[in-house]
């Protein structure tokens, strides 16, 4: 059976680079590159780039899945549904005028938010070196 030395950290190893999770979560929802901000993380609607074409960070190994999805129901609902309460207890209006509203109102705002929530998960997966994004991860840890 094999024996598996703990890892020691030392001066050297915590010399990695400084990655600001407020910055990164920023820039990725600008759609920007989380390390330099400037390079476009999308080549397509949700697709992200293979790498940043200013400094080349290579995006390939996130892991952003569903939670983008998640996040925006959760704040377009938090945004509409207070809303059409609010407008259903004072107003009264017909059932067929809050769905010509509402439905839309949701839809382009969930389609608005996708991308950039996509974006600030991507950049936030990068700052906490998660995933792929974390050039001195342990070699025997298998790939996702």
């Amino acid at each position: 059976m094999e024996t598996v030395s703990p890892t020691t950290w030392t001066r050297e190893s915590a010399h990695a680079e400084k990655r600001d999770l407020w910055s990164a979560m920023k820039r990725g929802f600008r759609c920007r590159c989380p390390r330099c901000g400037e390079g476009k993380m999308f080549r397509a609607f949700l697709k992200t780039a293979n790498n940043c074409s200013k400094c080349g960070l290579d995006f390939t190994p996130h892991r952003a899945d569903d939670l983008p999805a998640y996040l925006v129901i959760v704040i377009v609902g938090h945004i509409v549904v207070p809303a059409a309460l609010w407008i259903e207890t004072n107003y009264s209006p017909a059932v067929w005028l809050q769905l010509a509203i509402y439905l839309p109102i949701t839809f382009i705002s969930s389609l608005l938010l996708l991308q950039p929530v996509k974006g600030a998960v991507v950049g936030l997966q990068w700052a906490l070196r998660m995933h792929g994004f974390d050039e001195d991860a342990p070699s025997d840890i298998p790939p996702v």
